[in-house]
């Protein structure tokens, strides 16, 4: 666990900051939180016991407990920055819990407070794992999902085999991004330089530094790619249920 006890820090300022960079990148983030969150009242109600998978901030939980007051959530991640915010935000709410754990170690469910989940939600997260490792992580998942629950995972999934599509979409989104950061929108590299200047946050964004180096290097493949992987995994179906010309809300049903 990271040291929030740091008297003063604006958690709420650090998380408004980090959703509207992240909406620099996804402007329809927000609606891919309402989709995922529909889902998971569909398939499990509305008192879900939720893992927040690679949490970050714990914007998942954040939009999880304002919908739904009666569930709890854990949240993992290996980011001692954006846990440190996570854990800040939360300090107070006897219904999260937050760990710190690497998803490429194999034993890091044995870190979780529970031994299932009605729910395991993850989102702009899992694309910096390449192939072999989320394929082991899904394995891993389909575990801590009980019978009945569900998995959904928001991220970009890039098909191939539309290469002129993929590249009109992206010229168009870039155009876009470069526009509203000229109107003063903040980028990721931007984001970690004022997280590296504030008093309780530059020791974490240090130390993330030091395990991340500036980007993480994974993959993308494709929904159908996902899918499968995860029916192959143990879960009974799996399909996209939304989706954006460059991301896909996909919801594996155990």
């Amino acid at each position: 666990m990271t040291d929030t006890t740091a008297a003063g820090t604006d958690w709420q300022g650090w998380q408004h900051s980090w959703d509207r960079q992240q909406e620099w990148y996804m402007p329809d983030r927000e609606e891919r939180f309402r989709v995922m969150l529909d889902m998971v009242e569909a398939t499990v109600g509305r008192t879900p016991r939720v893992l927040d998978l690679a949490c970050g901030t714990g914007s998942i939980t954040a939009r999880l407990l304002d919908r739904f007051p009666g569930a709890v959530s854990t949240g993992i991640d290996l980011d001692p920055a954006l846990l440190a915010i996570a854990e800040g935000t939360f300090a107070d709410d006897d219904r999260v819990t937050f760990v710190t754990a690497d998803l490429k170690d194999p034993h890091w469910p044995t870190t979780l407070p529970y031994d299932s989940y009605d729910a395991v939600l993850t989102a702009t997260a899992l694309h910096w794992l390449r192939q072999e490792p989320l394929a082991a992580l899904y394995g891993q998942v389909a575990k801590l999902v009980r019978d009945g629950g569900v998995y959904l995972n928001a991220d970009h999934m890039i098909d191939e085999t539309t290469p002129r599509i993929n590249a009109a979409e992206r010229a168009l989104r870039h155009e876009r991004m470069e526009q509203a950061k000229n109107d003063g929108a903040v980028d990721w590299a931007e984001w970690w330089r004022l997280a590296a200047q504030d008093p309780v946050l530059a020791a974490p964004t240090a130390r993330r530094f030091e395990i991340y180096g500036d980007h993480a290097d994974g993959d993308m493949p494709s929904a159908a790619w996902h899918a499968r992987v995860l029916r192959e995994a143990g879960f009974g179906e799996a399909r996209a249920v939304w989706c954006s010309p460059s991301d896909t809300l996909l919801l594996a049903l155990k």
